[in-house]
């Protein structure tokens, strides 16, 4: 039998085995990560050559980051950097196609990356990327002069659009349930994707072409039956009216706009602040300047806003926050 031959160990030297990370220490990467990545490109949409703190950014990426043979490490991160800006600035223009209508490309770009430097997405979900806007809106004002007030009109508008394409259903109310009810003790709550508006401008129309020409979400108004189809046209002349009234709600799974009288306007209102159903009426009348309200006319809008499936049971919970803006992303 051959003897085999001895192993020369100095040859099969075992690797030296790597440390492993600790939670604080993944933890602490993680956020590093997520710091870069967020921050703000340049206005040639590059990513920022300095960190935070004045010095090389490649420096600072060098030390987290590989490069390889054909990509430095600056240069890894930069494509996470801009992919994930331009897919936010991608929703912002898919979700708000009026308000770039309105402002024109370069106006709207602009205040985009404001606002997603300000208040950058803090939600597992797409969906909520504008929640911030109107606010920022009115907190920055010079970013949309001198259409500070068409602005922010579309901007409530479009983010009803999008409560009340996704936003929570609850069971509705019947007719019935109505009828058998103490109107001193009953309270009617409103369907969570339904929103109220009170506006400066009659946008409904506009924004409805708007989504149409890009193929956006489907949606109708009551102001549109029987008209020919067209294409907004960018440089109208929105006039302001005293008020304009409008109900954003979901119907078998389209959005639409439904134009309201300031009587019902005012009556839903209450009803919105789930008061007894006997307060609420008293609450309109009140706030429509005495308005009379006609009991036929009455009983015309219950039914057609129960058969809509506006209603539900109020919830009693407590008032919530107003949620902040989150904080800048150089903050993390």
């Amino acid at each position: 039998m051959k003897r085999s031959k001895p192993i020369n160990s100095s040859s099969k030297a075992k690797p030296s085995r790597l440390e492993r990370q600790t939670a604080a220490e993944l933890r602490d990467l993680q956020r590093l990560m997520a710091r870069a990545v967020m921050r703000p490109l340049t206005p040639a949409a590059k990513m920022n050559p300095r960190w935070t703190d004045g010095t090389l950014a490649k420096n600072v990426v060098a030390s987290f980051i590989k490069p390889n043979d054909r990509l430095t490490s600056f240069e890894r991160l930069q494509l996470y950097n801009r992919q994930y800006w331009f897919r936010l600035l991608d929703c912002l223009h898919d979700d708000y196609p009026g308000l770039q209508a309105v402002l024109g490309e370069r106006k709207f770009s602009r205040l985009a990356r404001e606002y997603l430097s300000e208040c950058p997405s803090a939600s597992f979900t797409m969906r909520n990327l504008g929640q911030f806007l109107v606010r920022f809106i009115e907190s920055n004002p010079k970013l949309v002069a001198p259409d500070q007030h068409l602005a922010l009109d579309m901007a409530r508008l479009e983010w009803a659009h999008i409560e009340a394409f996704d936003n929570a259903a609850k069971t509705p109310i019947t007719a019935d349930e109505m009828r058998a009810a103490n109107p001193q003790t009953l309270r009617l709550g409103l369907q969570p994707y339904l929103t109220l508006l009170r506006l400066n401008y009659e946008l409904d129309d506009f924004l409805i072409a708007v989504r149409r020409g890009q193929g956006l979400r489907h949606e109708a108004s009551n102001a549109m039956e029987n008209r020919r189809e067209r294409l907004p046209n960018k440089s109208k002349k929105f006039h302001r009216s005293k008020a304009f009234y409008l109900a954003v709600h979901r119907h078998r799974n389209s959005v639409f706009y439904k134009r309201l009288r300031p009587d019902q306007f005012a009556l839903l209102s209450a009803l919105q602040q789930e008061l007894p159903l006997e307060a609420a009426f008293a609450k309109a009348v009140e706030s429509a300047n005495s308005a009379k309200f006609q009991p036929k006319q009455i009983t015309k809008w219950f039914q057609d806003w129960s058969a809509l499936g506006w209603f539900c049971h109020a919830a009693v919970v407590k008032p919530k926050r107003k949620p902040r803006c989150p904080p800048k992303t150089n903050s993390l």
